[in-house]
């Protein structure tokens, strides 16, 4: 429909170390100029630090509708007192100091990829979660990645950089206060025009969509300093940059099993390419976090990725990797919970020698009567390829069975791939089991999301 008499502003949220940077926002700025509305300012596109272009965009909106709104003598209405809710006191801008607990590796020596487990200390906070939020880590850069940056740039570490009236020596601005892992738009728009670098400009464009993503994925920041060389100077350099952001994880503990502790489950983030030594910011940062260590800590709610409040409702868990974390959760809760519902997991990962993350729990918890069933994938150990998908399709039958008598069902972790090839899996499955086409398969699973009965929780 057309929409003559609709004035509206759009301020899109994203991430621009992704390909697809506000797309939502510019598709919906899109559409209702399309249908004839008036835009009261131009689109707003929001990065990380959403409160840079947030405020600004906002005040200005607001600004609009002052004018255009009628002048009226504004009505007196008297308005029983409100008692106001009580807010956390520790949050993303206050975030508590959490002291480590333990921190220690569970996967074997040999294992590809390093996982740890580690514990904090909540003490004091009077922080409380549950079991599917995320904790949210405040990181430090890694330091040899930050001597990376300063000899590759030629910059003194010392160097007093001023910008937005704080004053820090350089190695301090980008150790803790600039985003130095992940490479974005903006950031690579202005390396580009600063170098005159044909190549990287070439990439920027709207037709080269997927070279782009391509170099998201497999390029840090330091990779394009050293492949495309341009002179920074310190201040534009820090100017440029974006801010670092704290970094999500999903809580793998129930307070109800752990009390004033938190638990998470962290895959580590370093490799060596063209011989050079790689790292995750937060990753790194935690997997150096010793016992006593302090780490800036704050619980970000997620709602959605909740138990059923009906402790008589079965569940299906789907977890790869270290997507099983806030599985360990639920168990735990729902060990304390009691009730009648089953529980029943799906676990992948690469070797079941090296990679069985939690193992012995599983296994408490299956000789307890928690964990009625589990179904594991384990894709290196065999010349076949076995993913959690494959698992799915050979208990479809079951699995159909559960959720027609109301399981609920969650999937946790990888977006790019696990969780897409395991929906398309999911579709077979209703069609293949309730005798349906793919299309009303598809309507099936959706309605399934809009009872809250399937959720994922992917990044």
């Amino acid at each position: 429909p057309r929409l003559p008499n609709l004035h509206f502003a759009v301020l899109g949220l994203g991430d621009s170390s992704y390909p697809k940077f506000c797309a939502v926002g510019r598709r919906l700025d899109g559409c209702l100029e399309k249908q004839g509305a008036t835009r009261l300012i131009d689109l707003g596109e929001a990065d990380v630090a959403i409160e840079e272009v947030a405020k600004p965009w906002t005040e200005q909106v607001l600004g609009k509708v002052v004018e255009a709104l009628p002048c009226v003598a504004p009505t007196l209405r008297l308005m029983p007192p409100r008692t106001p809710e009580p807010t956390p006191s520790w949050s993303r801008k206050q975030p508590f100091i959490a002291s480590v607990l333990t921190n220690q590796r569970i996967v074997a020596r040999d294992s590809e990829r390093e996982i740890r487990h580690l514990e904090l200390s909540l003490q004091g906070s009077g922080l409380h979660y549950h079991p599917g939020d995320a904790l949210g880590v405040c990181p430090a850069n890694p330091a040899a990645l930050v001597e990376q940056w300063l000899g590759t740039l030629q910059l003194e570490g010392t160097q007093p950089v001023t910008f937005a009236k704080r004053t820090l020596s350089l190695r301090e601005w980008l150790s803790y206060e600039r985003d130095i892992t992940k490479p974005y738009r903006s950031w690579i728009e202005a390396h580009a025009e600063r170098g005159h670098h044909e190549t990287l400009n070439q990439l920027l464009q709207a037709d080269q969509q997927g070279a782009f993503a391509d170099l998201l994925e497999r390029d840090q920041p330091i990779d394009l300093l050293r492949r495309y060389p341009v002179e920074w100077s310190a201040e534009q350099l820090i100017a440029t940059l974006r801010p670092l952001q704290p970094r999500m994880y999903s809580i793998a503990s129930s307070q109800q099993e752990v009390g004033d502790e938190v638990h998470l489950t962290v895959a580590v983030v370093s490799y060596t390419r063209d011989g050079i030594p790689h790292w995750g910011a937060a990753s790194s940062f935690l997997a150096a976090a010793r016992e006593g260590a302090q780490v800036s800590v704050f619980i970000e709610p997620n709602e959605r990725f909740r138990l059923p409040s009906d402790s008589a409702r079965d569940v299906i868990m789907i977890g790869p990797g270290t997507g099983v974390a806030p599985f360990r959760g639920f168990l735990q809760e729902r060990q304390h919970r009691g009730g009648s519902g089953r529980n029943w997991l799906v676990f992948g990962n690469h070797h079941f020698n090296r990679d069985f993350l939690y193992q012995s729990e599983w296994q408490a918890a299956i000789k307890s009567g928690v964990l009625q069933r589990i179904d594991l994938a384990f894709s290196r150990d065999t010349s076949a390829r076995v993913h959690v998908q494959q698992r799915l399709l050979e208990q479809g039958r079951d699995l159909f069975t559960w959720l027609c008598a109301g399981a609920h069902l969650y999937v946790c972790g990888d977006a790019k791939h696990m969780a897409a090839d395991v929906h398309r899996v999911l579709i077979e499955i209703v069609a293949n089991q309730g005798g349906q086409q793919p299309d009303e398969a598809q309507a099936w699973l959706t309605d399934l999301m809009r009872q809250g009965r399937y959720v994922r929780d992917v990044y």
